[in-house]
């Protein structure tokens, strides 16, 4: 039987600090309130006030990493602790306690995805389906047809009347023969299978179906001024697109096929399905969405150095980190990402990439196997990454 306790807490006392040990718990406030937020000082524009009903400490919890903010208390606070092998057995018995937490998690990740465009690249895209015409001149400036053809499709399907729609058709006509793009609508095939370079969903294109990765790698792109920004590589078991299922927004990112991908495809229907009946999944949701919004926190630390190298470096670091990489000596880590790769999740223009490319490739922890970026010592580069950031607070 599932057996929770009760916690106190004084006005003023710091319930969860950032960067503390990972406690494996989260908190349900039953009463009171309490602030959240990230650094020394609480932002107007980046604190949340919580109150009876909400959670604290899921991120950290529910990934295995330490905590991403502070939590303070802005009045006496009663609440219950919930440890992490307990989740399971909790929403089992109270499935809307999970859709709170999940629907919080998509709402928080579509917060930080525009705060990291706007921190990378100095800009933020507007939700509009115009922005379809601009992902799909980028691709095919790039020679990536297949992926060109996909974005044109939605342009003209949701902007039939727009003022670029006649491009966007003598485009699209022009790539009809040289592309492999598959599954311009929606299938009802719950599974499906997506060749190299080919897109599986657009940003600012309306959908509701979210992807679980059965097989091969899916990259979550943005793009912005005419650069592509690097959000995210997928791999199997990697689930993706369920913000638009479950908020019923536009796509915030676009996924595209890195290598062939088998898919599970799940909307609607499907998902009101798993929440009723399938717990384990839905935990198993909770901790990729836990582990993705980690991420987010950590790659808006890193948009905040000002040193390009050490962005470079740092990011290398949140790929060790999200792997849980043992942190003993001479310890490596292959990461699968190329120095590109890395250079684009940073946001740094394509056509000023090279330069600090070469220079990370003969940092002594890093090294080039068949073109993808190994850390020769997983724990020094995450140590010096730790003194980076530190460095940035000091200033």
């Amino acid at each position: 039987m599932l057996q929770l306790s009760y916690v106190n807490y004084q006005k003023g006392a710091f319930i969860i600090v950032e960067g503390d040990r990972y406690s494996g718990r989260f908190l349900i406030i039953q009463k009171g309130q309490v602030r959240c937020y990230r650094g020394s000082e609480p932002s107007s524009d980046m604190q949340e006030i919580l109150g009876p009903g909400d959670f604290v400490g899921v991120v950290s919890c529910m990934s295995g990493h330490d905590p991403v903010q502070n939590v303070e208390a802005l009045t006496d606070v009663v609440a219950i602790s919930v440890r992490r092998e307990q989740y399971p057995e909790l929403i089992a018995n109270n499935i809307p306690v999970a859709l709170k937490i999940i629907r919080s998690f998509a709402n928080r990740m579509r917060q930080l995805n525009e705060r990291l465009t706007q921190l990378t690249l100095k800009n933020v895209v507007p939700e509009t389906p115009e922005q379809l015409y601009d992902v799909a001149a980028y691709y095919e400036k790039i020679g990536k047809q297949s992926i060109a053809f996909f974005a044109y499709y939605h342009y003209i399907k949701a902007c039939p009347d727009g003022y670029r729609s006649e491009r966007a058709k003598k485009r699209f006509v022009m790539l009809k023969g040289k592309n492999k793009a598959v599954y311009l609508e929606p299938s009802q095939e719950m599974s499906r299978v997506y060749p190299q370079d080919t897109m599986i969903m657009a940003e600012n294109q309306h959908g509701a179906e979210m992807f679980i990765i059965q097989d091969g790698k899916v990259k979550i792109t943005k793009v912005v001024n005419g650069n592509e920004v690097t959000l995210a590589i997928l791999k199997k078991g990697d689930m993706f697109g369920e913000m638009a299922l479950l908020e019923d927004k536009p796509r915030s990112a676009s996924a595209i096929a890195e290598e062939e991908c088998h898919l599970l495809t799940v909307n609607r229907k499907n998902f009101d399905v798993m929440v009723s009946t399938q717990a384990p999944l839905i935990a198993r949701l909770t901790t990729t969405f836990a582990e993705r919004l980690w991420s987010m926190y950590r790659q808006l630390t890193n948009a905040q150095l000002s040193d390009v190298q050490q962005r470079l470096i740092d990011m290398l670091a949140i790929q060790v980190e999200r792997q849980h990489v043992p942190m003993q000596p001479n310890i490596p880590f292959r990461s699968e990402l190329t120095g590109e790769d890395v250079a684009n999740m940073c946001g740094i223009p394509q056509d000023i990439q090279g330069p600090f490319i070469q220079k990370l490739q003969k940092d002594p922890l890093v090294r080039l196997e068949r073109g993808k970026l190994v850390v020769v010592d997983s724990r020094e580069l995450v140590k010096r990454s730790l003194l980076y950031r530190k460095a940035r607070h000091q200033h």
